[in-house]
């Protein structure tokens, strides 16, 4: 009998290691299946634009929040009008107001949700973690761009505006590639 029960207890262990390893890959495994199929208005990043530039324009709005941080975010301008295909290059401002260097991550989306399979970033201050000095302000690009198949897409031809958001989260722990921020190799102190 108490073979028994040292397999009941190994295979209890093992299920519960199971579970645990699961919980930790959700959120990374979630992150990865949405920015590869735009579910839910995410946007996917990619090394360059696709080439094709349309004759059709398109407005890209943008929306700033702050959840947890003692932090002021805002674009650099609310609204840009681009032709479909063509890279924007849009500029956030984040000061922060707290007295302790502080390190953050932007969680993003695009909506209407459709139009996230089709909104690619370049290069994103959200890609990574991003620490800021007590009462520093930093300015952060975004290169971006729309894919031409947006416009023939029937679930998406009749858009003529998207709204990239953001929204700062605190991040418990500082990574190396955060601590790089205060040096501004992310975003350029003003």
């Amino acid at each position: 009998m108490p073979t028994r029960n040292a397999r009941i207890v190994l295979i209890c262990a093992a299920v519960l290691t199971g579970m645990t390893g699961a919980a930790y890959a959700a959120v990374p495994l979630y992150r990865a299946f949405c920015q590869a199929t735009g579910f839910a208005g995410t946007v996917s990043r990619r090394a360059a634009t696709s080439g094709t530039v349309l004759d059709r324009s398109l407005v890209v709005r943008f929306d700033t929040n702050v959840r947890g941080l003692p932090w002021s975010f805002q674009p650099e301008q609310r609204r840009q009008s681009l032709r479909i295909g063509e890279s924007g290059l849009a500029f956030f401002i984040v000061t922060n107001n707290g007295d302790t260097p502080l390190t953050g991550r932007a969680a993003y989306n695009v909506s209407p949700d459709l139009a996230g399979a089709y909104f690619h970033k370049i290069k994103c201050f959200c890609f990574d973690d991003q620490t800021i000095p007590a009462h520093t302000t930093m300015r952060f690009p975004v290169v971006y761009f729309v894919d031409p198949k947006f416009a023939s897409d029937p679930d998406t031809k009749d858009y003529s505006d998207v709204t990239l958001s953001y929204t700062f989260y605190p991040v418990a722990k500082s990574s190396p590639k955060a601590a790089q921020a205060l040096g501004g190799t992310a975003g350029g102190r003003l």
